[in-house]
């Protein structure tokens, strides 16, 4: 479902220096306890910045190809609100990011950059 949309990770500068070193990312600590990675649509990003990363600076969006995933391993789950939301089973290849951009918090919000 969906597999070839893009999903989008909010995580720390360091955590994505960390994975860019390693050449995956096994998760921030949620995911980690939760036992899959968070993703959000276009669609549910920025209500996913503000529930989760409310006055938090020094993070990063991703971009992610979900075509690029290993298909098993991507799951589409009822989450917030009965929305379904992307979870990853398993670590990210840096390889499936398309892009990553700062994700500055102004203050009152995030700036995000265009989705596409």
């Amino acid at each position: 479902m969906m597999s070839s949309a893009l999903i989008y990770k909010i995580l720390s500068v360091s955590s994505w220096q960390d994975a860019q070193e390693s050449g995956a990312f096994s998760g921030a600590p949620v995911d980690i306890e939760d036992g899959y990675i968070h993703f959000s649509t276009a669609e549910q990003v920025r209500e996913t910045a503000a529930k989760h990363f409310a006055g938090q600076s020094d993070l990063v969006l991703l971009a992610v190809d979900a075509s690029r995933l290993e298909a098993s391993a991507l799951k589409w789950e009822a989450s917030r609100g009965g929305a379904l939301f992307p979870h990853l089973y398993g670590t990210l290849d840096v390889k499936a990011v398309r892009w990553s951009k700062p994700l500055p918090w102004d203050g009152t919000r995030h700036t995000f950059p265009e989705l596409a």
